[in-house]
């Protein structure tokens, strides 16, 4: 972090109030916005209700991609056979992965716990809600003043309102059941859903998608969702479209049975909700201190992150602006940056890739074809539609697909869409030129690294 003169030392303000800076939750964006903000010498407390770390490193994105990465065992065990590996016949054990997971979240608790502490920010292991112009009164019943106040406290599943809701599990759960199920039925068809697909396929599960539409990850390219549907119902997972919860009841059999709109009903042993997430607000005393919510419930703030009470800001998920970890983060810095780091700063929210760690994986940066077209009229597309080495040698038929979108008129990369083996981690150097705002002919300059997939990236023909 480059040194800059600091506004204030700690405790400058402290004769008006306890701290520089309260934060309402201490996810990957609540820490970063109260560490950088305490680096720069403020008086930073956070509190968080759950556990340090938030949605993100506890119950989200690093436990699942853990599961991910045991999934990926029980097709490269038997892909090893081809390349000369006598594999025994093996045995899955869930509670082992689950435990090892669930072990490692812990020492990851551990950390953010000590990255704030080493950072002098004071923790409230409870819930805060504000009660007043610059006041937060804590579960315990403490009563402390803020000059600034931050909420970031994220967002949770999303569980419909259908008879029988309460029998289903969401995300959070899924990470702690006691076993894994014969027969699964994921609700949605975002990358939460897809993901847990590949992932309860992969462990033995019988799995099954259903979603109110017709479509799969909405907003990705539209020949990577359909190649993901193709290669998802190769490997057997089946779908169920257009299809609405009519209701969920335990059965004689200790199953659950699913009634739904224009499909027969489904019996499984494990219902998962995945239908998006909504934010949360609620309790915390946003409305009495004249904070704005949009029609999503979310707080709205402006490209400073600030609500509409000076005072007080919002980052990350529970704003709905995108749902991103890294998002989040860099919300958090930049809101540091301007309060108390005397350097304005605002998130460029452009060219932001993703990732959707399925079976196999999606990534994607810039605009889809279709936008592309909308936006520019005259799009170039270039794509790359092959099988990886090792599947060929595995003999396994499942398909990658390379897809670049260009500016018809300069030749600029807006779009790069990709879905295969290791994309994601392709993708985060291919970002990067995509945001510079490289040209088709500066990856076509580019020497291939031969033989690997990304080299299909400066092949495009």
């Amino acid at each position: 972090m480059p040194e800059r003169r600091h506004p204030q030392t700690k405790g400058d303000i402290m004769s008006e109030y306890d701290y520089d800076l309260f934060t309402i939750g201490a996810g990957s964006g609540g820490v970063r916005a109260s560490r950088v903000s305490s680096a720069y010498g403020a008086k930073v407390a956070v509190a968080e209700e759950y556990r340090v770390g938030g949605t993100c490193v506890i119950r989200g994105c690093v436990p699942k991609k853990m599961l991910v990465y045991g999934a990926h065992f029980a097709e490269d065990l038997v892909d090893a056979r081809q390349f000369g590996w006598d594999i025994p016949e093996c045995t899955f054990d869930w509670i082992k992965l689950r435990d090892n997971v669930l072990g490692d979240v812990d020492r990851l608790n551990g950390v953010y716990t000590q990255t704030l502490e080493n950072n002098g920010v004071e923790i409230f292991h409870e819930r805060a809600t504000i009660t007043g112009p610059h006041e937060i009164t804590l579960a315990s019943g403490k009563i402390v003043t803020a000059k600034y106040i931050l909420v970031a406290t994220g967002a949770r599943p999303h569980v419909p309102s259908c008879p029988g809701h309460e029998l289903g599990i969401t995300s959070n759960e899924a990470f702690h059941i006691d076993a894994i199920p014969k027969r699964v039925l994921i609700a949605g068809a975002g990358y939460i859903a897809n993901e847990f697909a590949g992932i309860f396929h992969q462990f033995g599960a019988k799995v099954t998608l259903i979603n109110r539409s017709d479509q799969l990850l909405r907003g990705y390219d539209e020949s990577l969702r359909d190649r993901l549907l193709q290669i998802s119902l190769t490997k057997g997972i089946q779908f169920r479209f257009n299809a609405d919860f009519r209701g969920i009841e335990r059965t004689d059999e200790g199953c659950l049975r699913v009634e739904m709109t224009n499909h027969d009903p489904l019996d499984v042993d494990c219902v998962l909700f995945a239908t998006g997430r909504v934010p949360n607000v609620e309790g915390l005393g946003l409305e009495a201190a004249g904070v704005e919510l949009d029609d999503k419930g979310a707080i709205r703030v402006d490209d400073s992150s600030k609500s509409s009470v000076d005072h007080i800001y919002a980052i990350g998920d529970v704003t709905n602006r995108v749902q991103l970890t890294p998002v989040a983060i860099r919300e958090g810095q930049a809101f540091a940056e301007t309060v108390f780091g005397d350097n304005p700063s605002t998130v460029d929210y452009g060219c932001i890739p993703s990732a959707v760690f399925s079976h196999p994986p999606i990534a994607a940066v810039g605009m889809t074809e279709s936008e592309a077209r909308n936006k520019l009229g005259s799009v170039k597309v270039y794509e790359s539609d092959f099988r990886a080495m090792k599947h060929v040698v595995a003999g396994r038929n499942e398909r990658s697909l390379y897809k670049m979108v260009c500016d018809g008129n300069t030749g600029r990369v807006v779009g790069i869409h990709m879905i295969g083996p290791d994309a994601p981690e392709i993708m985060q150097a291919a970002a990067v030129a995509v945001k510079a705002g490289l040209t088709k002919a500066d990856f076509d300059a580019t020497v291939a690294i031969h033989p690997t997939m990304a080299e299909e990236l400066v092949l495009l023909k």
